[in-house]
């Protein structure tokens, strides 16, 4: 059966679940109406009583097709048979998602979910990544906070400079700079039940930074300065000075590296790229005291008992926060890039630049003169290109491609930077 053939678009499986419900939400309101899609699950009653929530949310649309299909190869074979892609909310993934996988990997059915379990996903890369290539099927893990915000910003931030200026991208700096958020039970049950599962060396091999890349990573003599080693803490003026340890720190840099290795066997992102995770800590204090609050966050959760206890007193699967208690709040996401020519050892970098400082043209004499940086800079950096924004309405014009010198617009103010 082709793509074409299929009766849906999409199916939402796991719809009645809390996050399910939530995409299946989405749907209703924000995609068109003419956009054929069902929500699956275990219980007719429970998907019926969603069915007409829905309608509520949206009259104009007609209601989503209803499919009851059990965690069982044959049930989902079939589901995955109805439709061009399968999203799936029903969690832990390590307990109940591998037979989805296993089902659209082997239909050609495409697949999404928001699983951050990182060992899971290190095992079905490994069990069902040519069965998928030979079917068509596009599997793509990690759509929620873990690791889409990060995969997707990468790319676009690699696609756009080697777009403008051919050339590769080194070290991607990535700063969550503000998050207010609870967890769901699913994604609280997950957590306490992985360590069930994975011993301490499988842990270890599924998040080293390069084992989700379907080829050998790059020669990199990748290291933590000292200091850095020892507190938890980077500075780095431009995204808020003080940065420690993320939460999805090593979630996100192995999926981003995994894309990395998809496209086009890593030339495309270029030989020298890698991504460094951070959160903002605001204060060196709170750097270090939150870089030690997750060690032994981690070595607590590996005690069995401290595992049952919390249990008792967390969100169950299927609950969370409400939407009335947690606001629609932007999680901002900062990122500075380091740029490697192919032909040339120099570095780029960009970054923001602040409101109060006028605009500066900088010409090379010659496509392989260095360039100074700028004097307001705090800190020693490589020889670096100065890119132009595209934020606002001020003048974007280009200067000479061939030399790699652009145009800043001093107003980008903290909108981000990019070429125009």
């Amino acid at each position: 059966m082709t793509q074409n053939d299929r009766q849906y678009e999409a199916i939402v499986f796991g719809a009645t679940g809390y996050t399910g419900k939530y995409t299946a939400e989405h749907i209703t309101t924000g995609l068109p109406t003419d956009f054929k899609w069902a929500i699956a699950g275990r219980s007719e009653g429970k998907l019926t009583a969603l069915a007409n929530e829905l309608k509520s949310l949206n009259p104009d649309r007609p209601p989503p097709g209803i499919e009851i299909a059990q965690l069982q190869k044959a049930d989902l074979v079939q589901l995955a048979k109805k439709t061009k892609v399968l999203i799936t909310t029903v969690g832990p993934y390590h307990k109940y998602g591998t037979a989805v996988v296993e089902a659209c990997a082997e239909t050609g059915t495409h697949y999404l979910d928001v699983t951050g379990e990182t060992p899971w996903v290190y095992d079905i890369a490994k069990e069902y990544h040519e069965t998928a290539k030979r079917s068509g099927a596009i599997i793509i893990p990690q759509n929620g906070v873990e690791s889409a915000p990060s995969d997707l910003l990468c790319w676009a931030l690699v696609a756009h400079i080697r777009g403008a200026m051919n050339v590769g991208t080194g070290e991607i700096i990535h700063s969550i700079h503000d998050m207010r958020a609870s967890a769901s039970g699913g994604t609280l049950a997950t957590v306490l039940t992985l360590l069930d599962s994975y011993g301490l060396g499988d842990l270890a091999k599924a998040f080293d930074r390069w084992s989700l890349s379907v080829v050998p990573p790059p020669k990199q003599a990748y290291s933590k300065p000292l200091f850095e080693k020892l507190t938890g803490v980077r500075t780095v003026a431009d995204l808020g000075d003080f940065l420690t340890d993320s939460i999805a720190g090593t979630t996100d840099t192995t999926l981003v590296h995994r894309s990395w290795s998809l496209y086009d066997g890593g030339k495309f992102y270029g030989p020298n790229f890698y991504i460094s995770p951070y959160s903002r800590a605001g204060s060196l204090l709170k750097g270090v005291l939150m870089h030690f609050a997750l060690i032994f966050g981690f070595m607590a959760l590996m005690l069995p008992p401290v595992r049952w206890l919390l249990q008792r007193f967390v969100y169950q699967p299927g609950e969370g926060p409400t939407k009335e208690s947690v606001p629609c709040i932007p999680v901002p996401y900062h990122r500075i890039n380091s740029l490697t020519s192919p032909l040339q050892t120099s570095q780029a970098r960009i970054h923001r630049i602040p409101r109060h400082r006028s605009r500066r043209r900088v010409r090379p004499k010659r496509p392989e003169a260095r360039i100074r940086p700028h004097a307001f800079r705090r800190q020693h950096v490589p020889p670096h290109w100065y890119l132009s924004c595209r934020s606002c309405d001020h003048d974007r014009e280009k200067q000479d491609v061939r030399a790699r010198a652009w145009r800043w617009c001093a107003d980008a103010g903290d909108a981000g930077c990019a070429v125009s």
